[in-house]
Parts: structure tokens; sequence; C-alpha cells
């Protein structure tokens, strides 16, 4: 018998997160997912009158191909995987993981020639399709959280199938207040960060991108960073946990960078040109999500959080900039996490996690559940 969970999942992704309609082709990429789902999943497509399109990946075999890649393999990788996406309306990625930790081991720069020449790739698949990422939940996930598998698996359908519409609405005055702010100021322990997002704009995820989803984002204007931010979440990335990074910024450059592992840290940040400057600047306040559990799509959106974001930038509400990395690192500032502030143009918008203008209240946890 099918989890009937899974039935809710996959109807949201289909009907509301991509809004698949009758004639549209989309890539199904299905990473370490119970084939049970994968089923339910293309059941779903065809309900809606759309193809689906199917790739199955596992970690293992993904790790194998990265530590001998070849610039000329990952070449002819980018050519094909285009030629695909240039044939789809919508996307969705399910992406689980036995082992979070499977590419700690692959080279830096095996990676980094990997993301610099397939990223073509993404931004198409960003730009012009209709998409949705998600994880799965997993073991690995649930040991990370510090929880169970069985109370993570409620945690992870709880948070996936709440009404992101509800969500939506309440999201409404934080864009519009955003994509009309010059001046930013983040304070925290450790942290006094001031920097303009004049003329970038603002855009709600609303669980039509991401699911979990709840936060607004914009992004700096290229040069105008300047301060320190201590982040207190830890970060994994490319296989690696990172903890205690602190990044030094002037004139929108990371100028000093610190972590638990500085020398891989810089290694990152010295992909390309743009990995040092900020590609995205978001509050996250999904009322479900309270603690890091090291997978972005969950940590960026915890209550009472923002990220801030060394390299790339989205053709929305971006900067320009451009880099293989884009490499999301959360900031809590509920009281329960050392507290901190948010200062859009002199006023005081958050504090403490909790959002203090009228018309911004509706986004702090008790006003979503």
């Amino acid at each position: 018998m099918t989890d009937p969970r899974y039935t809710k999942l996959a109807k949201l992704l289909v009907n509301y997160s991509t809004e698949l309609k009758k004639g549209d082709r989309i890539l199904l990429e299905m990473i370490d997912v119970p084939d049970e789902f994968t089923v339910e999943l293309i059941r779903a497509v065809r309900a809606a009158g759309a193809t689906p399109f199917v790739e199955t990946r596992h970690t293992r075999v993904g790790r194998e191909q990265l530590l001998g890649i070849t610039e000329a393999q990952a070449a002819v990788i980018r050519d094909l995987e285009m030629f695909r996406m240039k044939k789809m309306q919508a996307y969705i990625a399910i992406r689980g993981a036995d082992n979070m930790n499977e590419n700690s081991d692959v080279p830096s720069d095996r990676v980094q020639l990997y993301s610099r020449v397939i990223r073509p790739v993404q931004d198409y698949r960003v730009n012009k399709t209709r998409w949705c990422v998600l994880r799965w939940p997993t073991p690995s996930m649930a040991q990370a959280a510090g929880m169970s598998t069985e109370a993570f698996e409620n945690l992870y359908f709880d948070v996936c199938t709440m009404d992101y519409a509800k969500m939506g609405k309440a999201m409404g005055p934080l864009e519009k207040r955003m994509a009309k702010t010059n001046q930013v100021r983040l304070v925290s322990p450790g942290t006094d960060l001031s920097f303009s997002i004049k003329g970038i704009g603002a855009k709600m995820c609303k669980g039509d991108r991401n699911i979990p989803d709840g936060e607004v984002f914009s992004c700096p204007v290229k040069n105008s960073v300047n301060g320190v931010i201590q982040f207190n979440t830890p970060t994994l990335y490319s296989g690696t946990k990172f903890g205690n990074v602190r990044l030094v910024l002037k004139d929108g450059k990371i100028v000093e960078a610190t972590a638990n592992n500085t020398r891989r840290l810089n290694e990152i940040l010295d992909t390309d040109a743009g990995a040092r400057y900020i590609g995205e600047f978001s509050l996250g306040f999904n009322p479900y999500i309270l603690s890091p559990m090291c997978d972005i799509l969950f940590d960026e959106k915890i209550a009472g959080s923002l990220h801030f974001t060394p390299g790339n930038a989205y053709e929305d509400c971006g900067n320009g900039n451009k880099s293989a990395i884009h490499w999301d690192m959360v900031l809590i500032q509920r009281k329960d996490w050392g507290g901190g502030e948010v200062w859009f143009d002199g006023e005081l918008i958050r504090q403490n996690g909790i959002f203090l203008p009228k018309e911004l209240q509706p986004l702090n946890p008790a006003n979503l559940k």
C-alpha cells in the first residue's frame, strides 16, 4: 500500500510547485530516492496530462565518476544534459543520500572543474524552466539533525506539505519592503555588516522552487558590502562540513575567511573570481524548521535566520556576479541562538528573529503555523 504522504507530496510538487499542465515535458531527477515515491510522482505527472522523463542516480556512483572526471568528459556531459534540458518545460530533483559526506574525499580541483563546466545547464534550468528541488529524508539526514529516523520523517513531511499558499500571502509585504530598501545592516554576536540592495529587487520563495520553503531573497550591490559576519550554524559544501565560518568583507570582496577548516574554505572561495563576492542575501522564516541539520534546503529556511551567499547571483534579483560557487551560509538570530538585528534604512525590521513592523508580523512563527 502506498504511503499517503507520498501521494500528498507528489501532488503538491506537480500541481502547486511546478504547475504542470497538459503537454508539458518534465525531467524527474531522482537521487537515492525509493522507487515507490518515483512511481507515485510519475503517476501524478501523468494525471496532470504531462509527460515524465526520469533520471535515476546514486551518490556512490556519482562520487566515483567525480574522482576521475576530466574536462573533456565534463564537457560531453554538459552538452548531453543541456540538449535534454532544452526539451523540458519543468524539472523536479529529489536528492537523497545514505551518507551526506559521500563526496568529502573527492579532490577539490575535480569538484571545481565539474561545477564550472556543468554550470550552464544549471543556469538554463533555473532561468528557463519551472523547477523545484527538495531532499529525501534518510537516516543520514536524521542523524545530522540529531533525531530518530521516524521522528525526522514525520518532521520532513510536516514541513514539505504545509500550507505554502498561506505563507505566500504573508510574504508579500516583506517582498515589497525589501524591493524599496537601500541600506541593510546586520548585527549579531561577532557580526556587524552593512550593504546596499538598492535597485536589486526582491523575490518571495513560497514552495514553488524549493521545498521546504520560506524565505524572501535579494542581493547586495556587488561592491557595497563592508564589515564582518560570523555564522553560527554548520555548513556542508562539496562533502566537507564547516563550522565557525567568519568572513571579513571590504568593498564587496571577501578579504579574510576562517573556519574550523580554513584551508579548504579558502580553496573553495578561490574557485574563480566571483566566488569571493556575494550573490544572495535572504531572510528565512519557516515555523517548522528551528535547528540546523547541515542540509541547506532546510537550514536556509530556519525561523529567525538569514543567509548570506558567496558566489553566483541569480538572474532574478541579482547583481551580475558570476561564479561556479553558490554557497548559502546561515546565521540564526533568534534569542536562543544569541539574538541579532536586521535594519532596513535605519529602521529595526527584525529583532531576535521576530518581525516588528505590523505588516510583517504574519511571518512570525506563531502566525504561520
